[in-house]
Formats: structure tokens, C-alpha cells, sequence
């Protein structure tokens, strides 16, 4: 109370829309982020003219930008709400630019190649489990800078703790190895 009267903010009706509208383009973008095709706005192909992530970006800068310039000018008469606008659309457009050029990077991105059964032959790991004579036991090795628990299967036992050699691939996730 100031001086005996109430003193109460009360939001502008123009706030609250660029508030929804900022909201909404979080609420897209999050979409886009967890991979959901099924928004996306130009050719179908994922290098279409205009990325869902880069419109996600876009309406919520337009929609955030414009409700903190809309405060600050009071929005309360048409020229305001019109500044507003323009200051969202100034924080919208290189928001929108950003958004398309990372979402573009992080697709384009390369990677290496996924590791087969094929590049299990020469590592060198560790018996986990011995081998027994005729039978399976596991290993561990390195494949493509990671740890692979194998079954692992050898001419003759193997204990516990012994370096391997894996010899050949006999199948997805068994191995025929060697002492090393």
C-alpha cells in the first residue's frame, strides 16, 4: 500500500500474447531438439529452405524479445505494441539465423564409421571369464576406442587375466582367440 491505496502491476494484454508466442516457439523447439520430423516446414527433405528448429528459434525470440520491449514501453497504445513488434523481429531474425546454421552443423556433423564384426580381428584384450577347453569364456577388448565384453572361445584354456589375441570374428559377439 502506498499511501493508503493498492498498488497493483498489471500486465499488458499485448505482453501476454508475445509471452504465448515466445512459449510456443520454445515448445516447437523442443520438439525439433528430440528429433520430431513431423512439424517440419519446407521440402521434406531435411535441408529444406526453412528448418523447424531454425522457425522454433525464430518465434521464440519474436515472441520473448517483443513482451520485454512491450514492458519496458508500458504497450498500452498501438505505436507502443508496434515497437514492440519491431524489437521482437530484431531479436528474432539472428535468432533464427543462429538456429538454422547450428541445427544445420550438428546434422552435417561427421562421424566415424559404426565398427563390425569385421574390425574385432587383431584387437588385443583381457580373459574376463576363463576359457575353457572346448568351450566359451569372455574377453575383453577395445573396439573403436571402447570396452567389448565377447565370448570368446581358444584351442586349449585360457585363465583369467591372460592378454589375448583375437584371432577371427565368429560371429556379432563371439571371438576365436589366442594367447597373446
Amino acid at each position: 500500500m502506498l499511501h493508503g491505496v493498492d498498488t497493483v502491476q498489471v500486465m499488458a494484454t499485448g505482453t501476454l500474447i508475445f509471452l504465448i508466442i515466445g512459449g510456443v516457439g520454445v515448445g516447437v523447439l523442443t520438439l525439433a531438439l528430440l528429433g520430431s520430423g513431423v512439424l517440419h516446414l519446407g521440402q521434406p527433405d531435411v535441408d529444406g529452405p526453412v528448418s523447424l528448429e531454425a522457425a522454433a528459434g525464430f518465434t521464440g525470440a519474436f515472441g520473448f524479445g517483443g513482451a520485454i520491449v512491450n514492458e519496458l514501453l508500458g504497450g498500452r497504445t498501438p505505436g507502443m505494441i508496434a515497437a514492440a513488434v519491431a524489437g521482437g523481429a530484431l531479436a528474432a531474425v539472428p535468432t533464427g539465423w543462429l538456429a538454422a546454421r547450428l541445427s544445420r552443423a550438428a546434422r552435417t556433423m561427421r562421424t566415424d564409421a559404426t565398427p563390425t564384426r569385421d574390425h574385432l580381428a587383431g584387437a588385443i584384450g583381457l580373459v574376463v571369464t576363463p576359457i575353457p577347453s572346448g568351450g566359451y569364456g569372455e574377453v575383453r577388448v577395445r573396439l573403436a576406442g571402447q570396452p567389448v565384453k565377447l565370448n570368446a572361445r581358444a584351442d586349449g584354456p585360457i585363465p583369467v587375466g591372460t592378454r589375448i589375441f583375437v584371432v577371427e570374428a565368429l560371429s556379432e559377439t563371439s571371438v576365436y582367440v589366442e594367447t597373446y
